[in-house]
């Protein structure tokens, strides 16, 4: 099954006529190659790909790398960027050129802040893209439950069948832990960093305790704050910011974890199939993880806009969201007949929210109570309105 990722090409089309360098950021095996292959196919000119994991392509850039790309007009691909940071100073002396000879597509499986030399050698010059796993506006919504269960990384969703997907999840998690982990430079313990892949899924929708987890592991916080930050920088774990509002309850300033991909979750709970999902005492939590990512991808949201929301009291809210100076909130439910509840009360008063969307699990959308109302999952593509 081959899924186009036309939003995807259109994007980054749109960048490289604007900016000399574009950068299109994803985690390992998301489809960044795929997409910049065929972003080459459609581009009127010449087109050189150099990929960073080849022992060939890597020695070519990194003994001269000014000299080797200099002379090359049109597209010019870096694949793996991470690789060969130091590749970053000489992108910005060709950037610069007058005449703008060429483009440069740059892929990399870690975020601009582990790239740091990105961020500092190349302001201005370049505009970031990022390439998630397929999202549900990219697939028909009678497959919303396989995404659910398979995750979005396109081979272990078209996998041929449930068995096959989880296989290649295992693998992707154990080629992370033993062989990519080490690509950013720093020094890790394998052993240590497949343990935090089983605690975090424990931890996943809720607030982490970095100092449990340091005693849970023998280890110190800060080395703790190192793995995650880690996982962060891979796009393999999103940590959500608490909203402060003021307010005079005592509001959760500690973040909340969740591990990105709901097959990857999935996979760490083995769960194989969805009735192994459904039997499951995480569900709930998967279920929220995977419709949260969902929605940042419907709504085009980057993390500056995404929030949650609690009070040491108990109040609560899920999703919170300040985009445009519009602020709005999200519950996330497993059942198919939600009801309103003391905190979503609390949070559109304490809040000020424009509304509370509570998303579940039945197949109607309609209105709980001013402010509040039931979207059905299955709808959140017709029923979720940008801001």
């Amino acid at each position: 099954m081959f899924i186009p990722r036309n939003s995807h090409l259109k994007t980054v089309e749109g960048l490289l006529l604007d900016y000399p360098i574009v950068a299109v950021l994803g985690a390992r095996q998301v489809g960044k190659t795929t997409l910049a292959r065929k972003l080459a196919d459609n581009w009127h000119g010449q087109v050189y790909m150099f990929d960073l994991e080849s022992t060939e392509d890597l020695m070519l850039i990194q003994n001269d790398p000014l000299l080797t790309l200099s002379e090359l007009n049109g597209l010019i691909v870096l694949d793996e960027i991470q690789r060969l940071p130091e590749v970053f100073p000489t992108l910005r002396v060709l950037a610069d050129r007058a005449e703008h000879p060429a483009k440069f597509l740059i892929l990399g499986s870690a975020s601009p802040i582990l790239l740091r030399q990105s961020s500092e050698s190349l302001a201005g010059r370049i505009a970031y893209h990022e390439l998630t796993g397929f999202s549900v506006s990219e697939i028909s919504i009678e497959h919303l439950d396989k995404l659910w269960l398979r995750g979005g990384f396109p081979q272990s969703f078209t996998a041929k069948s449930d068995a096959k997907s989880i296989q290649w999840r295992r693998n992707f998690i154990r080629s992370f832990v033993e062989r990519d982990a080490f690509q950013f430079g720093m020094d890790f313990n394998r052993i240590l960093l497949e343990r935090l892949w089983q605690m975090l899924v424990h931890y996943h929708g809720q607030i982490v305790n970095e100092s449990e987890i340091a005693r849970a592991l023998g280890i110190t916080r800060p080395t703790v704050q190192r793995y995650l930050n880690l996982l962060e920088g891979a796009f393999l774990i999103r940590r959500l910011k608490p909203w402060s509002s003021n307010i005079k309850k005592r509001q959760v300033k500690a973040p909340k974890v969740y591990i990105r991909d709901s097959g990857l979750v999935n996979c760490l709970i083995d769960a194989t199939s969805r009735d192994d999902l459904l039997l499951h005492p995480k569900i709930g939590a998967s279920w929220e993880g995977f419709l949260l990512e969902s929605l940042i991808q419907i709504l085009e949201l980057e993390e500056r806009h995404c929030y949650f929301w609690a009070t040491h009291s108990g109040a609560e809210i899920d999703f919170v969201v300040y985009k445009g100076g519009v602020l709005r909130g999200f519950e996330i439910k497993r059942t198919s007949s939600p009801k309103t509840t003391p905190s979503m009360q609390n949070a559109l008063d304490d809040l000020n929210l424009k509304e509370i969307d509570v998303i579940h699990a039945g197949s109607r959308t309609y209105p709980l109570k001013k402010g509040i109302r039931a979207v059905a999952a299955n709808r959140i593509l017709e029923d979720i309105q940008l801001f």
